[in-house]
């Protein structure tokens, strides 16, 4: 049995009723696909005003500032210890006794040969011993007398000769006895006064220097035999005993005002361009944690050398250490603060890119990225401060939760 024809009423609401479908199925997809290209999820942050601060973290060793260290003059035993390490000493305070007799004994046999080498070049100077003086003077004035009586016999002579009393015989005589006297009186006036050559002397003189220069070295070794403070400060090493036995050149005592010490920091070579004197540091120990000690830069490096695999330029600080907790030759860290501004406009430095030199960040405005063109200037490891480009508390993308690249216009949702 055939259908019967619908009414064209009829007809035209099935119709209206199709296109209405088709309507609302295109409005689905169409949030569908609105609602997944705003979906894009994203982390942000704020920028915040706050300190930024840029350092440099690097490895250090106390040392002490002004140290006075003694070290064994000679071969010797420890005679006697008068301090202990950590002892506050005064100035003058004496410390440790070395066994001094063997330097008592070098003492005596210079000033022994001090005083021979005075008599030698006394008798260099004067013409010999005082029995050797009086002997040449005797003879020197036998030998005046005898020219001075030469002298007068041939002027009688003379006389004689020229009223024809004398022969010239009897002349020539009386004046070859002269020139003998004359003569004999010269060399001895000549050896009380030049008895010694000018080398002679010169030698003389160098030993009683030689003499003079020895018994100051046993001095010097004998008053080095008895260490004394050089001024007040601590005792902080002691490595000897007492009773024991010391070789030249070993390591006796140690003593400083650690009241301020020195930090000794080795900076890495791609640093070392950011340092200037007088620049703050911080010093943390692992001894006592959370304590942080302050100082500046005294000096920075003017050469590299290779530190085990490290290529490090050396920092020194001074520390203030004024109860005393830091100790010579501990290792620390050493913060070397380059750079800070108290009030600074900073993001994560992940949320700072660059591209062409330039420097950028994505402001979220209205569920979609902005990209904001900035200037930077002090950074750390987790911040960076922005001077231009960008208000306060304006909210920054770093990154997407579904690995996407952040692109301006990108329609965004932030992530809780």
């Amino acid at each position: 049995m055939a259908t019967p024809a619908q009414p064209e009423p009829v007809r035209r609401n099935n119709l209206w009723v199709s296109a209405i479908a088709v309507i609302a199925l295109v409005v689905v997809v169409v949030m569908f696909t609105s609602m997944h290209r705003s979906d894009t999820p994203i982390h942000t942050d704020h920028a915040t005003r706050g300190p930024v601060i840029a350092s440099i973290s690097t490895n250090g060793k106390i040392e002490a500032a002004d140290n006075f260290e003694a070290h064994a003059p000679a071969p010797a035993q420890v005679k006697q210890l008068l301090v202990k390490e950590g002892d506050a000493v005064k100035a003058g305070q004496l410390l440790l006794q070395l066994d001094d007799a063997q330097a008592r004994a070098q003492a005596a046999r210079a000033q022994a040969q001090i005083k021979s080498a005075d008599a030698v070049v006394h008798a260099v100077q004067t013409g010999g011993t005082q029995e050797e003086v009086l002997t040449a003077q005797a003879e020197l004035n036998k030998a005046r007398a005898e020219l001075s009586d030469a002298q007068r016999n041939l002027a009688a002579m003379q006389k004689l000769q020229a009223t024809g009393a004398a022969s010239p015989a009897e002349v020539q005589a009386a004046q070859e006895r002269m020139n003998r006297a004359q003569a004999d009186t010269n060399v001895l006036q000549q050896k009380r006064t030049q008895r010694y050559s000018p080398q002679e002397v010169a030698q003389a003189e160098a030993q009683r220097t030689q003499a003079q220069a020895e018994y100051q070295a046993a001095e010097e070794l004998l008053s080095n035999s008895n260490i004394r403070a050089p001024r007040a400060g601590t005792v902080y090493s002691l490595p000897v005993k007492q009773g024991a036995f010391v070789n030249t050149g070993d390591l006796l005592v140690q003593v400083a005002d650690l009241h301020t010490v020195v930090v000794r920091g080795f900076v890495d070579e791609p640093d070392i361009g950011k340092l200037h004197l007088n620049e703050p540091v911080d010093l943390t120990w692992d001894a006592i944690p959370g304590r942080v000690w302050t100082g500046t830069i005294t000096s920075i490096p003017t050469t590299v050398t290779l530190r085990g695999t490290r290529t490090v330029g050396e920092i020194t600080a001074s520390v203030d250490n004024k109860d005393l907790k830091l100790l010579p030759n501990i290792n620390v860290t050493v913060r070397v603060v380059t750079a800070r501004d108290d009030n600074a406009l900073s993001v994560p430095r992940e949320a700072v890119h660059q591209e062409d030199g330039h420097s950028f960040v994505y402001e979220v405005v209205n569920n979609e990225l902005v990209r904001r063109d900035v200037e930077t200037s002090v950074s750390n490891l987790t911040r960076i401060e922005i001077t231009k480009g960008l208000q306060d508390n304006a909210v920054v993308a770093i990154n997407t939760l579904n690995g996407q690249s952040l692109k301006p216009k990108m329609a965004v949702r932030v992530a809780e």
